[in-house]
């Protein structure tokens, strides 16, 4: 396993993160989807991660209804000091006005509640899982800013934020001397790569780190599917769902699976595999998050990390997915070169 920074905090986690979405929720209309894996088995896939060098797991409180988050904190409960423990606050959590959100009190209420059900007495990353156009980003960041001072959390990041919400509130932070967010939680896949146009400039500009949720797109780029909705896996997470969870170009998306089974080919590995290795090749990117119900499935995803990509393989995903310049990125390029002396010119 490798390990790269989380943001510029000097902690270092493995590139490969385990996500925990599948623990939990057997009964769930939603979750009961994702995996509903009981105490055992999330044992064995925590234990397998742990003894393959993953140190960052991350779970949300409204993941199973908080049943994520207690199977959890069984499983690392005789190995917390191996993990730097992520998890997330602002999806409802019960019937009330206030059991959502990101106001000072729904984040008290949420942290301590996350606390007890990890069993721990502090989080390393807490995020908030979304943006909450109610509550100003002032008063959350005073009230995670109060977390961090009481020890309760060591840092803070967020999750499907725009670039410019993000920028907003690191400014915040830097006006009251405040708790920064250290990394930013975002979709991106070979199917979609939106996170491309302003999100991974600003990470790499701020220094924040970039940790990818959905990798495969749903299981869409695990290759088990064909066009007409055909899948070689009946079981798989996809096609129990029944529907597409994180949005793309199917038409396009199929396009890409071709040049994505090549390059497998070309390997001689499987096709989820080298889509995990392209989005660790790619800048900004600190690690990828992995869920698993099925112990070889996890053993392939962590093989990412040992794939090395050529030149040529980079290419020819990069070609087929590759987004349009979107405005003003396009006008800005154009612009950029005739900046840079002739003589400066590398």
């Amino acid at each position: 396993m490798k390990y790269r920074l989380l943001g510029r905090t000097g902690v270092w986690v493995s590139e490969i993160s385990l996500g925990t979405m599948t623990f939990g929720g057997k009964t769930h209309p939603v979750f009961g989807n994702m995996g509903a894996l009981g105490q055992e088995e999330v044992d064995r896939v925590v234990g397998t991660a742990l003894d393959a060098g993953i140190n960052f797991i991350d779970t949300a409180d409204v993941y199973a209804d908080g049943e994520s988050e207690e199977l959890l904190g069984q499983a690392i409960r005789r190995r917390r000091r191996d993990v730097v423990l992520a998890t997330k606050l602002m999806a409802p959590m019960g019937p009330g006005p206030n059991d959502m959100g990101l106001s000072r009190l729904h984040v008290m209420r949420a942290l301590e509640d996350s606390l007890r059900r990890l069993g721990t007495d502090h989080i390393d990353l807490y995020q908030i899982h979304n943006y909450d156009r109610i509550t100003p980003l002032e008063e959350t960041l005073s009230a995670l800013d109060d977390a961090v001072r009481q020890g309760k959390v060591r840092y803070i990041g967020c999750s499907n934020l725009a670039a410019w919400q993000i920028s907003k509130a690191l400014g915040i932070s830097a006006l009251h001397n405040q708790a920064r967010f250290v990394a930013n939680q975002t979709h991106y896949s070979l199917v979609s790569r939106d996170a491309e146009r302003d999100l991974v400039p600003m990470a790499e500009e701020e220094g924040l780190s970039l940790t990818v949720w959905s990798p495969l797109a749903g299981g869409f780029l695990s290759g088990k599917f064909d066009r007409g909705g055909v899948t070689t896996e009946q079981d798989s997470r996809r096609a129990r769902v029944g529907f597409d969870f994180v949005p793309f170009d199917e038409e396009k998306g199929f396009e890409v699976l071709d040049v994505l089974r090549t390059v497998a080919a070309r390997h001689e590995v499987s096709p989820a595999r080298v889509a995990i290795a392209w989005l660790l090749a790619q800048r900004a990117v600190t690690s990828v998050i992995v869920g698993a119900r099925k112990l070889e499935q996890l053993a392939d995803n962590i093989a990412a990390s040992d794939l090395t990509l050529t030149e040529q393989d980079l290419a020819a995903l990069d070609e087929v997915s590759r987004l349009p310049v979107a405005y003003p990125n396009w006008i800005q390029d154009s612009f950029a070169p005739t900046r840079i002396p002739a003589g400066n010119q590398a």
